[in-house]
């Protein structure tokens, strides 16, 4: 399954490869604890929560957004040397701006696995169609 693919509330899922979850050191009572939880690759759920998260945008973006919109709004009425700097000012940035649109936009879900464990904040690209 891809990301944007049939991916919503309610539809079976299953873990695409096994799965280690672990705690770091805790301290209930004073005592050192760590756990470790593995699941199995073929486990089953039902997803009851998906999440997308914005792609990140640097400071080269962010200017990229910004130079590009007056460019575009206020090009035409500037005289033709602070346009053609702004021009050049969008161009030298626009790598960046390529770079943050091929960004793979983030999903995680939220899943109830049939053996009554719950995983929230798991990336998408770990389950398949059940």
């Amino acid at each position: 399954m891809t990301l944007n693919e049939g991916l919503r509330v309610g539809i079976r899922v299953r873990l695409a490869a096994d799965l280690r979850l672990s705690t770091g050191p805790v301290t209930p009572d004073g005592e050192t604890v760590a756990g470790f939880l593995a699941l199995a690759a073929g486990t089953e759920g039902t997803v009851e929560r998906v999440d997308e998260h914005q792609r990140q945008s640097g400071k080269d973006v962010l200017e990229y957004e910004r130079l590009k919109s007056l460019l575009d709004s206020f090009g035409h009425q500037m005289p033709e040397g602070s346009r053609n700097q702004l021009q050049e000012n969008v161009v030298s940035l626009e790598p960046a701006w390529i770079a943050h649109q091929e960004q793979k936009l983030r999903v995680s879900v939220r899943v109830r696995f049939d053996n009554g464990f719950l995983l929230d904040g798991a990336h998408a690209e770990l389950f398949t169609s059940a």
